[in-house]
């Protein structure tokens, strides 16, 4: 199973930006799906983005056209790069990664927009 380290989060003002990182390790992440998810307390974890072993990718209507994802196969790394952040972005953002063995998710970074 791949063990999965998020990064980059942080405290940020209403209209700034965060880039989070997640870094996973052993082999065969060229050929894992990759995600971004968030949760709230109280709430259900829910999607953000996700970017397929072949770079397709899918956002959440709440993601689209702020945010980005992206990998970088040769670091085992995939990206969240998030502008015009509002106070309901505020959650933990956690990394997923699929594959025919099963999924696996990260401790999760914490982002709070807030002024």
């Amino acid at each position: 199973q791949v063990q999965l380290v998020e990064s980059g989060g942080g405290l940020v003002q209403p209209g700034g930006s965060l880039r989070l990182s997640c870094v996973a390790s052993g082999s065969g992440f060229s050929r894992k799906h990759m995600g971004w998810y968030r949760q709230v307390p109280g709430k259900q974890r829910e999607l953000v983005a996700t970017i397929t072993r072949r770079g397709s990718t899918n956002y959440a209507e709440s993601a689209k056209g702020r945010f980005t994802i992206s990998r970088d196969n040769a670091k085992n790394t995939v990206y969240l790069q998030m502008n015009s952040l509002k106070p309901e972005d505020t959650a933990v953002y956690y990394c997923n990664a699929v594959d025919l063995l099963g999924d696996s998710w990260g401790q999760g970074t914490q982002v709070t927009v807030s002024s």
